[in-house]
């Protein structure tokens, strides 16, 4: 028993020496350092996989996403007792629709973080998950926060349970200056987190401060330009701020960086059409792909509804916002901060939309 646990202690050493040797490698944070050592496997080789998955989470693309799931599905091969790999699983399974996976993930996710729980009660992770689970596919805003709530108090220090409370609230509106606090926390206690500085500069653009969040996510795709998501982050931003040709420029980007034809087709099409007719030609060039690719697998009906009201066409905006409530679309937890929405914002059609949704007053 002493020579397994000095194997351990070894793996696990060689493990870290090897994951610092590698400047681009995603690291732990110092939440789930803690977890692992605390809750963690008896397994070298299941902690090992663990480390992948966890490395390849962090990069934020759909591969590297079912990469880790992989990783994490082969580490509770090697020990089914493990809590930490179940909620890896549910932070990967709960990410994946985000990133053009089908939402027939999302109770793959719930299932993983309740049997993490089930495993060890003490984690804080599966807690997130069910949190953002509860607010973007169930619109149970209050249960959705009282899950996250019970996430920090079981671990104050998960910069992770930060990061998702602050873009939770941040989405929702209305709590900009809770929101902001608590992604600072978050990046403060991960201040190499990738992910989290993203969101910083997405949080900025929910509370519409487009200029702070291209600075922060700027110096993120500059520092960093293999990391995806700081591109869609300056697109929104751009956005935001009508600067049309920059927008296209970092949908492109992103589109290059995630290796999906859906975001590649996406943004050659608002090229195609910003050349022959301005943005209300790249406007109506990528409605015209969004419609496509839903023939073919899946595609928001609340980014074409987004498409549609910058367009200015009421019509079909609230024809496809009511489309986006009957899948169940999570993108309607954004209704009260998205910009591109302002053109219909006055309807009385929006404000029955937001009281249906049951977003909070």
């Amino acid at each position: 028993m002493r020579y397994f646990t000095c194997l351990l202690v070894a793996f696990c050493i060689s493990a870290s020496i090897l994951y610092a040797a590698n400047p681009k490698a995603q690291q732990l944070s110092t939440s789930e350092k803690l977890q692992v050592s605390k809750q963690g496997t008896q397994n070298p080789e299941a902690y090992a996989l663990y480390l992948k998955g966890r490395s390849y989470w962090a990069k934020r693309t759909r591969a590297d996403l079912e990469t880790a799931v992989s990783y994490f599905n082969q580490a509770i091969t090697k020990d089914p007792g493990y809590g930490m790999a179940y909620a890896g699983l549910a932070d990967c399974y709960a990410m994946l629709p985000d990133y053009g996976a089908s939402v027939e993930d999302i109770p793959k996710a719930k299932a993983a973080a309740l049997k993490a729980i089930e495993l060890d009660p003490t984690l804080s992770r599966p807690h997130v998950n069910l949190g953002g689970m509860k607010m973007a596919h169930e619109w149970d805003f209050a249960g959705g926060e009282a899950e996250f709530k019970k996430a920090l108090e079981l671990d104050s220090n998960d910069s992770h349970a930060h990061q998702r409370y602050a873009d939770n609230l941040g989405v929702l509106g209305g709590r900009e200056q809770e929101a902001l606090a608590e992604i600072n926390r978050a990046h403060q206690l991960d201040p190499l987190s990738l992910a989290i500085s993203v969101d910083v500069g997405n949080v900025y653009t929910y509370a519409r401060r487009f200029d702070e969040a291209i600075v922060v996510c700027k110096k993120v795709a500059n520092e960093n330009p293999t990391f995806a998501d700081a591109h869609s982050c300056l697109a929104n931003a751009y956005w935001g701020k009508k600067m049309y040709p920059q927008v296209i420029e970092e949908w492109k980007a992103y589109g290059k960086l995630t290796g999906e034809r859906s975001d590649s087709d996406y943004a050659e099409a608002l090229e195609q059409g910003f050349r022959s007719g301005g943005w209300q030609g790249a406007l109506s060039k990528s409605i015209e792909t969004m419609k496509a690719q839903r023939k073919t697998g899946y595609s928001s009906a609340y980014n074409i509804a987004d498409a549609y009201a910058d367009l200015g066409d009421k019509e079909q905006a609230f024809q496809w916002l009511n489309t986006a409530f009957q899948e169940h679309d999570e993108g309607l937890m954004g209704l009260k901060t998205d910009f591109t929405l302002d053109p219909i914002r006055s309807d009385p059609r929006f404000a029955e939309l937001v009281r249906k949704v049951g977003l909070p007053q």
